[in-house]
């Protein structure tokens, strides 16, 4: 298929296996605790042309204080390495996971986020993609260097105080992206103190998509938010280290809720910050 000014925010793996045109492939798969894991499996076999974009490593900056455990990139890093990608104008930029875009919406984001509005999702991830018996390789891409221009600051986020403040004030609505028992605190596997930020409201990325993995549509998302949204607030949305919440961030899109608001630093870097409160259960 031509035509990829016309591709919406998620592309079909068919669409994908005969689209024409320019565009890129970026392989996301990660798994927290084995960092290696995404980049060797890559390497076993990926999409025809997919390159590789490792969480830790391209996709965030080492943790710091108060910013959580995975902090937005530097602007000057992420225009180099798009630029070593090769990523213009008009350039469409596919991402895809393996853990139902869990780690896909991260660079969807940041794509975003630096003003470069061409880029969709694979729906399904690589399991749709193999579910159509379509074919792997293991060749690496070359770099084609172009020049990338995108600024940063496309896509909104908020700060610890200017969450504090919207809660406070009730002009903001806090979307925690995490599994429901983490946020209840009944468990928490990764983080030092269990819970959530008082006034947050759970809802999970995994429940934005189908049995299949692929997304919900916009308005089974948008029903799920019934009840939810305010009049006159703004959402925004955290997880454990802000990589989810890009997740749910892209559901809101889906929903027609553009404009939600991320808190990068997310519950690793809200409980980093002393005299920040701590709520367990609902």
């Amino acid at each position: 298929m031509d035509g990829i000014s016309t591709i919406g925010p998620l592309i079909q793996a068919a669409e994908l296996a005969s689209l024409q045109g320019e565009h890129l492939i970026v392989d996301c798969r990660f798994r927290l605790g084995e960092p290696a894991a995404g980049e060797k499996a890559w390497r076993e076999g990926h999409i025809p042309g997919a390159r590789y974009a490792h969480l830790e490593r391209d996709l965030s900056c080492p943790p710091a204080a108060g910013a959580g455990r995975h902090p937005l990139p530097d602007p000057a890093s992420l225009v180099a390495l798009f630029s070593r990608w090769g990523i213009r104008e008009g350039c469409l930029v596919v991402a895809y996971d393996d853990s139902g875009g869990a780690m896909a919406a991260r660079l969807w984001w940041l794509l975003r986020w630096m003003g470069h509005r061409q880029v969709a999702l694979l729906d399904g991830g690589l399991q749709a993609w193999l579910a159509h018996g379509l074919p792997l390789s293991t060749a690496a891409p070359a770099d084609r260097p172009t020049c990338f221009h995108g600024e940063a600051g496309q896509m909104p986020v908020v700060d610890a105080a200017q969450l504090a403040d919207g809660l406070r004030e009730g002009s903001l609505v806090l979307l925690d992206a995490r599994a429901r028992s983490r946020f209840r605190g009944d468990e928490e596997p990764i983080d030092a103190v269990a819970g959530h930020v008082p006034g947050a409201i759970n809802l999970p990325w995994q429940e934005q998509l189908a049995a299949d993995g692929r997304f919900r549509t916009g308005g089974e998302i948008a029903a799920a938010l019934e009840g939810i949204r305010r009049p006159g607030a703004r959402l925004a949305a955290m997880c454990g280290s802000g990589v989810t919440a890009c997740h749910l961030i892209f559901a809101m899109e889906l929903a027609g809720l553009g404009g939600t608001s991320l808190y990068p630093a997310s519950w690793s870097g809200w409980i980093a910050a002393p005299g920040h409160a701590v709520a367990r259960g609902e």
